[in-house]
């Protein structure tokens, strides 16, 4: 089993109270990927996309679900991958912090293991460039 992880910095001239809403709201974070995605749960927080909610991305048979494990607004999201999957020990992390220019920095990380060899390299490798390519549309969506 190989462990995989994707780091991602960016820093966007957009309040962070508006980034974060991008990544908050599943089906504009859908907007992000260039994917459909539901939310299929909603958490019991004040924010239907908060803790405890779910998401579906893809669609029918050929989706994955995400489940929200830490909301706190402005600051993180922290997702992991709640569906059959082939790959495992999944954790997304999304970090939003305020530059010391008054912009919006994002920290985005992704971890998981393969369980078939070779399938976390491309897992990996099509996550890596959905995400970096999607980030760019961040202040269009905000």
């Amino acid at each position: 089993m190989a462990n995989y992880k994707i780091e991602i910095d960016e820093t966007f001239d957009v309040p962070r109270n508006r980034v974060f809403a991008v990544f908050a709201d599943h089906e504009r974070f859908g907007k992000l990927l260039g994917a459909p995605v539901k939310r299929i749960r909603d958490s019991d927080q004040a924010d239907p996309n908060g803790l405890g909610s779910i998401r579906k991305i893809g669609i029918g048979p050929i989706g994955l679900e995400e489940t929200v494990i830490t909301f706190e607004p402005g600051v993180l999201i922290e997702y992991t991958i709640s569906s059959m999957s082939p790959i495992r020990n999944h954790l997304g992390r999304i970090r939003f912090d305020d530059d010391a220019n008054g912009r919006t920095r994002v920290q985005y990380t992704i971890s998981f293991d393969d369980i078939v060899p070779f399938t976390g390299k491309l897992v990996s490798s099509a996550l890596d460039q959905g995400i970096r390519k999607g980030i760019r549309r961040v202040p269009k969506l905000a």
